[in-house]
């Protein structure tokens, strides 16, 4: 009877989970497959689910967690690390900006711009610019996510604004 009421709220949280989980992955289909990993997870855990106690956060912690471990997983995989013995290879993406001098050229001047910008825009762009989602950031820099949103959006304009005549 217990895994009766159990597999009852589960069906019961379903609809609240899709929309966190989309609120998390903002991708309909990675939505659904964080959904179905969470639900598998709290069924193949629910002898540690205590009775009586708040459902939902239990299922909304499984989420979070489950959504923090493959982002870092992705993470993880995404990063190379240089083992030569000469240090000879960078650990710079292919498309580095750095093929022709004028690359090389705009990211200096790029850094130049980002680097003349008050902390309190430089850092939610480099966050942003690192990977870091908006939400993140807010989070981090215990911000509100439109503050966030604004400053990063100012210094893209700076950016565009300062750079028009090298591009």
């Amino acid at each position: 009877m217990k895994s009766l009421s159990f597999r009852k709220d589960l069906i019961g949280v379903q609809e609240e989970l899709l929309r966190f989980a989309y609120k998390l992955t903002a991708d309909r289909d990675e939505a659904n497959d964080l959904l179905q990993e969470t639900s598998l997870k709290a069924l193949d855990n629910e002898e540690k689910y205590v009775p009586d106690t708040n459902f939902k956060g239990w299922m909304y912690t499984i989420m979070r967690n489950i959504f923090i471990n493959n982002y870092r997983k992705i993470i993880r995989d995404q990063t190379y690390v240089d083992r030569t013995d000469n240090l000879y290879h960078l650990n710079l993406p292919q498309n580095s900006g750095f093929d022709s001098t004028e690359g090389a050229y705009d990211f200096k001047e790029m850094y130049k711009i980002i680097h003349s910008l008050p902390e309190e825009y430089k850092i939610p762009f480099s966050m942003h610019a690192s990977g870091f989602k908006y939400r993140e950031i807010a989070e981090k820099l215990r911000l509100p996510l439109g503050t966030v949103k604004s400053r990063i959006f100012f210094t893209r304009q700076r950016l565009q604004q300062e750079l028009k005549d090298f591009m």
